[in-house]
């Protein structure tokens, strides 16, 4: 737009000159595009970072089942020798959690270490038990459950001499629970770390793993074998679709936002 001013020069009458001004809201229209520009930018980002989460979620997904198939596959196949000293530095729980395995030896005159429990009989203890193979190795035996109140019976801490041990193998469950670390001092325990356990009865060298006995055919003898919870939390699915819901109003939300936009600005 110009504006006419108009001038006195030596009083000699007037002179009308047009003076040149950027218009307003040109400059406010700018401004707006750049704004509009640099929302439109970190909008698309997080729909990209939002999808992104999403086929995440898909992929944990896949491995989740596949887990829990590998898992399924070795607690139901037929137990294989517990392993011996050269194959322990390659224990993990990837590829050797829940594997159903068998020694045969004995168990150690060696009192048990009793670690808290929770299971679907209520609360107690799990008897941990050093056993040692005829291949002259030491294992962990979780024998089973015991209740709280059953926790201090005599016959717990007898030795029961020559056995054969089958169950699922375990890896070490090292620095304690949540909120609670074990206490060897005070012989307390809330997870089967077997590495501190075995220092604590000064067994030396053992097995990284300990295992999970098999059930009795006594299910009142105690303790109770066969206990053993295999549980993978699979929630990805729900995950994912939250993700890409997130997705989807995020970008619904932004061509909403344009469109009131321009349809303001032609008005």
């Amino acid at each position: 737009m110009t504006v006419a001013v108009d001038g006195f020069r030596g009083g000699a009458g007037t002179k009308s000159t047009s003076v040149p001004f950027k218009d307003a809201d040109d400059s406010l229209g700018s401004r707006s595009l750049r704004s509009r520009a640099v929302f439109a930018v970190f909008a698309c980002l997080g729909v990209v970072i939002l999808v992104g989460l999403g086929i995440w979620q898909l992929e944990r997904r896949i491995w989740k089942l596949d887990l829990i198939a590998r898992v399924e596959r070795r607690v139901h196949a037929a137990p294989v020798p517990a392993p011996g000293l050269e194959s322990w530095p390659r224990i993990n729980a990837a590829a050797d959690a829940y594997r159903h395995v068998t020694a045969r030896g004995h168990f150690l005159d060696v009192p048990p270490a009793l670690a808290l429990a929770v299971t679907d009989r209520g609360g107690g203890y799990w008897v941990l038990s050093p056993f040692r193979t005829d291949e002259g190795f030491t294992i962990l035996v979780n024998r089973g459950f015991v209740p709280s109140d059953h926790a201090s019976s005599p016959d717990l801490g007898k030795a029961i001499g020559e056995a054969t041990v089958t169950g699922l193998l375990r890896v070490s469950e090292p620095a304690g629970a949540f909120l609670r670390r074990n206490d060897p001092a005070a012989d307390r325990w809330y997870s089967r770390d077997v590495a501190a356990i075995a220092a604590s009865r000064g067994l030396g060298d053992i097995a990284p793993y300990f295992i999970d006995a098999d059930a009795s055919g006594d299910r009142s003898k105690l303790p109770i074998g066969g206990l053993t919870v295999i549980a993978f939390p699979n929630n990805h699915l729900i995950y994912a679709v939250t993700w890409f819901g997130l997705a989807a109003m995020l970008a619904a939300w932004c061509v909403h936002a344009e469109w009131r936009e321009r349809r303001l600005r032609n008005a």
